[in-house]
């Protein structure tokens, strides 16, 4: 299991992530009710790239990419699976709210950890 980083974890450092997310997701949101799917899959390509680097970041492990294989610590409930999930259908609604979930599971996973550590 790739164990978090306790000094990469403070509120400051990964707050920008999710404020990221929340601008990110409501153009998603946008493109969704548009009906503008290539939109849509572009922006959730980089809604994606943005949690793995948040992963990453809070993750005590050199790579600079997820390893599917491997167990992070700070990943929410079947995180990764979810994440495939998403990959393989970014332009769809559904993989949206899941991404969207696994932020908002992220934040409080990250919250919990800060206290535990």
């Amino acid at each position: 299991m790739i164990k978090v980083s306790s000094e990469s974890i403070i509120k400051e450092a990964v707050e920008p992530y999710f404020d990221q997310w929340n601008e990110l997701s409501s153009q998603i949101h946008k493109a969704h009710e548009l009906r503008n799917g290539t939109e849509a899959k572009s922006l959730m390509g980089q809604g994606i790239q943005l949690f793995e680097n948040c992963i990453l970041h809070c993750s005590d492990s050199a790579s600079q990419s997820i390893v599917e294989s491997e167990e992070y610590e700070v990943l929410p409930l079947n995180g990764m699976e979810r994440l495939q999930f998403i990959k393989t259908r970014p332009g769809q609604y559904a993989c949206f709210r899941q991404l969207d979930e696994l932020f908002k599971e992220l934040k409080k996973r990250l919250a919990r950890l800060r206290i535990k550590k």
